[in-house]
């Protein structure tokens, strides 16, 4: 299980600092930590965590992601503190 903490205004995964965020209405999430390519296949290829049906860290496409328009969006900075699935210990 993934530890998120907040910092000011930053969001960290893992001790990870969150540099995008995204959100579904299907409830997936995607948290990029680091960028991998600035252009695959027109957008940055992007680590970091994801949220799905299984939750783990990995690489995804921006590109796929605003393909999924509208359904996928940016999440704005200002909501990450607490976006995601969030599980109390």
């Amino acid at each position: 299980m993934a530890k998120f903490e907040s910092k000011g205004e930053e969001l960290f995964i893992d001790g990870k600092k969150v540099l995008k965020a995204w959100e579904s209405f299907s409830g997936w999430y995607w948290f990029a930590t680091e960028k991998i390519e600035d252009d695959y296949n027109g957008a940055p290829l992007w680590f970091g965590f994801v949220q799905g049906l299984e939750e783990e860290w990995g690489d995804f496409s921006e590109a796929e992601l605003i393909e999924m328009a509208p359904k996928v969006w940016g999440i704005p900075k200002a909501n990450w503190s607490y976006s995601g699935r969030r599980y109390r210990t």
